[in-house]
């Protein structure tokens, strides 16, 4: 070695140190892979004593929406005195761009919040957003202006929920798929992105449910899976495998909690051929495999590991996620996709109970409902907590964390302890 090497490599680590994060928008619900990951990297991964630095923070109404971010746009979605209202905000100041808003007075008779669970969708200079009445809107992403928008309640017969809409829409090429569920069977329907006009109908009995459709190539296909399962007596639903650009259902597996009162939140996870699907109430997970021709058997079930608000992460060939329904049980848990055999379960002391977990730059980040932030190793082998800090106090902090271009975004859904209110942080996240 030359005398000058050790200096050089000293050096290049501290250039490499210094370079940028690698930028990936965050434009839909589950990251831009549609399963909770993404390519960011050079994120900050050792916390200092007072947490990352905040950039700006901004108010927001009720709803447990995640913003959706493309290039310089953070799109957010949450109601203010009974108006849905869609802004953009510049993901440098937090200043805002746009707003739009119109009336979505909503009760539910079960006791949920007035605001939506679903997220807004952001593709080809277009916003989309599902409110919770079911209003469906398209939006310039520059300007805020309408494009076009459908008020579904009106225009169909949708089968009941329980908390109104929930499901996040998917945008597949030209079509907009939207898990909808009427009384003459069009479980997911296809709307042209461009003009909004209906496309194609899956037809199914399945109403909606509150799991967002996600798309997957099986057997060299272009699928959408569709787990579905709305307000129904008995209890019906399951997993669609759907032809996107036909809407033939290609196979319905049932798989649905036998409570009257109960809702199905995880989408579907795929995983080569396989497709993991899971509850909360009486069933749990199971894993579902598809054929060449697209038919559909379970091949295993797994009652134990039954993510309840949060979608299961996949890394190489298993499955992470907080399971259990109420909090006082709620455990990270790890399930290998060849088996259904679960390798482990781990409270983490107690502190992140029915969190939030995606997969970036080599670690798992997890937000707690509470508001506590932590970056994770996790294998087959356990689970080691290896940063850990508290952005704020309150509950239902249930939207998952977005990362993007070096940021971290984060929403607060109820008022915290200390007085701070409902808003949506963004924080400096890029490796020092």
């Amino acid at each position: 070695m030359s005398p000058g090497a050790p200096q050089l490599a000293i050096f290049c680590a501290v250039l490499i140190s210094r370079l940028p994060a690698q930028a990936a928008d965050w434009p839909h619900f589950l990251g831009p892979n549609y399963n909770g990951t993404s390519s960011e990297t050079n994120l900050l991964h050792e916390f200092p004593k007072e947490g990352p630095s905040k950039l700006w923070e901004y108010p927001k109404g009720a709803g447990h929406s995640a913003p959706a971010v493309s290039g310089n746009r953070a799109v957010i979605f949450h109601t203010i005195d009974d108006k849905e209202t869609i802004d953009a905000l510049d993901i440098v100041s937090g200043q805002r761009q746009w707003s739009f808003s119109y009336d979505a007075a909503f009760t539910s008779q079960f006791g949920s919040g007035k605001g939506p669970c679903s997220n807004p969708v952001i593709a080809d200079g277009r916003v989309f957003t599902l409110g919770i009445n079911s209003d469906l809107h398209c939006l310039d992403l520059a300007t805020g202006k309408v494009l076009w928008r459908h008020v579904l309640g009106k225009e169909y017969k949708l089968l009941p929920t329980f908390f109104g809409q929930g499901g996040t829409p998917l945008v597949l090429g030209k079509s907009l798929l939207v898990s909808l569920g009427t009384e003459d069977g069009k479980s997911v329907v296809a709307f042209d992105v461009a003009s909004g006009k209906e496309f194609w109908a899956a037809k199914h009995p399945w109403g909606s449910s509150y799991a967002s459709p996600v798309p997957a190539t099986i057997h060299g296909r272009e699928c959408i899976l569709a787990f579905q399962g709305g307000m129904s007596d008995p209890p019906t639903g399951g997993l669609l495998v759907i032809d996107s650009k036909t809407g033939e259902v290609r196979s319905a597996t049932p798989y649905r909690a036998k409570m009257y009162a109960s809702v199905s939140v995880s989408s579907p996870v795929p995983s080569g051929n396989r497709i993991f699907v899971g509850e909360a109430y009486t069933e749990g997970g199971a894993c579902i495999e598809i054929a060449p021709d697209l038919s559909a058997k379970i091949a295993w079930r797994a009652p134990k590991f039954d993510p309840y608000l949060v979608t299961p992460v996949p890394h190489e060939g298993h499955l992470y996620a907080f399971v259990g329904q109420h909090q006082q049980n709620a455990e990270l848990a790890c399930c290998e996709v060849a088996t259904g055999k679960e390798c482990w379960r781990n409270d983490l002391g107690g502190k992140f109970q029915r969190a939030s977990l995606l997969h970036v730059d080599g670690a798992f980040l997890c937000l707690g409902e509470s508001g506590d932030l932590a970056w994770l190793d996790l294998s087959p082998t356990g689970a080691r907590i290896l940063a850990q800090t508290t952005l704020f106090h309150a509950p239902e902090t249930w939207t998952p964390p977005v990362v993007s271009d070096g940021r971290l975004f984060v929403c607060e859904n109820e008022v915290g302890s200390g007085g701070t209110k409902r808003r949506v942080l963004c924080y400096d996240f890029r490796k020092k």
